[in-house]
């Protein structure tokens, strides 16, 4: 369905998905959906706040799944389950804002909402007016007499995402200018030492002691950091503990464009007729701990790894969709960082592809705390099959992300696996495995 700029429809769905989508292309901006939870009009505290470096509300009712791209579209996708909203929230604001442009120059911006259970479309709003604007509230889903609509809103800012989350209420940790340096004053000349006064003799009463200080107030919640980190040829590496993620889970996602790849001809009837695989990819990721250990966690030979014992890596499964709902995520416990000497995050074809150009797979670390760190695999210029992502170090206590990006073309008759152990010098011994 349709809408025109200030038009509602209910929404009858428990839970739907809704998707903030456009046109890729050369210079165009990237995109970031975002979810607003109010009540009387603001957030009770930033905690009400849903975005890439926030993904998951408190009550788990709302939830940041990120971006999927497909035959030259991009969408970012939040979850809201309707049932689980708590009742004092009245309104969730749908955002979007641009990341290295205006919205004037993101084509076929749209927003839609999907009954989350049935996937049929129950509402969509296009916005065809944008210009200036560097953030837009595209909708809103509101309670009224104890159901559920949605609204199409359409409105812009041009101060970004930190002008309209502040709009709403919150706290926004943005970078401070330093402050100008005060000249030096000459000084000055001593003084010479005065006589010391007599003490006054005091005819009053003693002073009575003031009462104690009342307890000071608890520190304020830090801010929300609405910085992302992308790691380049020019920068890569971030520091975890510079981005605040030194405890709790690292999670990688690893998701990529479903499609169906030609492979051959057969005949049905006298006509050509092409036959089709699918694409899997595997997330996997190979570790040293502290006291010398190695392995491997990944879904061959169901090497799935722990989170509560080492390697303290687990991988959630074999993921044969892409989808960017739930794809492939491996978890690294953060807590016991100490064990860790390195990991090293990859990923492989296992069957559908010969090379990563063209797939669209992207791979997110996202921190406990912090900002997300972003990857694309669609720099991809040989015959890969296996692709060295991230390194990642312990240096003296904290965790260093390194951008790797190495294509590497396993030679005929030896593994993906083996060779970026090669590559890496990991000196493990492999031996044939099976889903």
């Amino acid at each position: 369905m349709t809408m025109t700029k200030g038009a509602n429809v209910a929404v009858p769905a428990p839970a739907v998905r809704v998707e903030l989508g456009w046109r890729s292309g050369p210079g165009v901006p990237d995109a970031d959906a975002s979810a607003l939870l109010l009540v009387a009009g603001k957030v009770r505290s930033d905690a009400d706040f849903v975005f890439y470096n926030q993904p998951v509300h408190a009550s788990g009712a709302v939830r940041h799944e990120g971006k999927s791209t497909a035959e030259g579209s991009v969408t970012d996708t939040l979850l809201v389950d309707l049932a689980r909203v708590e009742p004092a929230i009245e309104r969730i604001v749908l955002a979007a804002s641009a990341d290295g442009g205006t919205f004037g120059r993101v084509p076929g911006l749209y927003i839609r909402v999907v009954d989350a259970a049935a996937g049929t479309e129950l509402a969509r709003f296009d916005s065809a007016d944008a210009t200036v604007e560097t953030a837009f509230v595209l909708g809103e889903l509101y309670r009224r007499q104890g159901a559920w609509k949605f609204r199409a809103v359409g409105q812009g800012y041009d101060s970004g995402l930190a002008g309209l989350a502040t709009d709403y209420g919150i706290s926004v940790d943005e970078p401070q200018a330093a402050a100008a340096p005060v000249a030096p004053q000459a000084p000055a000349a001593p003084a010479a030492p005065a006589a010391p006064p007599s003490p006054p003799v005091s005819t009053q009463p003693a002073p009575i002691s003031p009462p104690p200080a009342p307890p000071s107030p608890p520190p304020a919640p830090a801010p929300v950091r609405l910085t992302k980190v992308t790691l380049t040829k020019s920068a890569p590496t971030v520091s975890l503990a510079k981005q605040g993620g030194t405890s709790g889970t690292l999670r990688v996602n690893l998701n990529w464009e479903v499609r169906k790849q030609f492979s051959g001809w057969g005949s049905k009837r006298g006509r050509a007729t092409a036959l089709h695989r699918d694409l899997d990819l595997d997330l996997c990721a190979l570790f040293e701990l502290a006291d010398g250990r190695k392995g491997v966690v990944q879904a061959l030979g169901n090497a799935f790894g722990a989170l509560d014992r080492p390697p303290y890596i687990h991988l959630d499964g074999d993921d044969r969709s892409g989808s960017v709902a739930t794809g492939e995520n491996l978890s690294v416990n953060l807590d016991h960082k100490d064990a860790f000497r390195r990991i090293l995050v990859f990923v492989t074809i296992y069957e559908g592809a010969r090379s990563f150009a063209d797939l669209h797979a992207t791979v997110t670390l996202q921190p406990g705390s912090g900002a997300p760190v972003d990857f694309s695999l669609d720099e991809c210029t040989v015959p890969s099959t296996v692709c060295a992502l991230a390194l990642i170090t312990n240096d003296g206590g904290d965790l260093t992300v390194q951008r790797e990006a190495r294509y590497l073309v396993p030679e005929r008759g030896v593994s993906p696996q083996r060779t970026v152990d090669r590559a890496y010098g990991w000196g493990m011994n492999w031996s044939p495995g099976r889903k």
